[in-house]
């Protein structure tokens, strides 16, 4: 157990972050699983900003890495361009 008050509250902090970033990161991994099963060119079309710009939200806030995100979108721009 931590011994100084500071410990404590950065102990609970952490626990309350890492749930955060759990939640944020599980729900971009989800929307990009559901970009990937699309075979519809343009719902794919319109769903593609959405996961972008939740990916760049992700990567600016530091819950995944920048070059993380830069590969995600740009894989899942060659699935939606390849879409027919």
């Amino acid at each position: 157990m931590a011994n100084h008050k500071s410990s404590v509250k950065r102990i609970r902090q952490e626990k309350k972050r890492a749930l955060h970033n759990r939640y944020y990161a599980k729900t971009m991994r989800n929307a990009v699983r559901k970009l990937r099963a699309m075979t519809d060119k343009e719902e794919a079309v319109a769903l593609y900003p959405k996961v972008q710009k939740m990916l760049d939200k992700l990567a600016k806030t530091h819950i995944i890495h920048k070059n993380k995100a830069a590969n995600l979108k740009s894989s899942l721009s060659k699935h939606v361009n390849k879409l027919g």
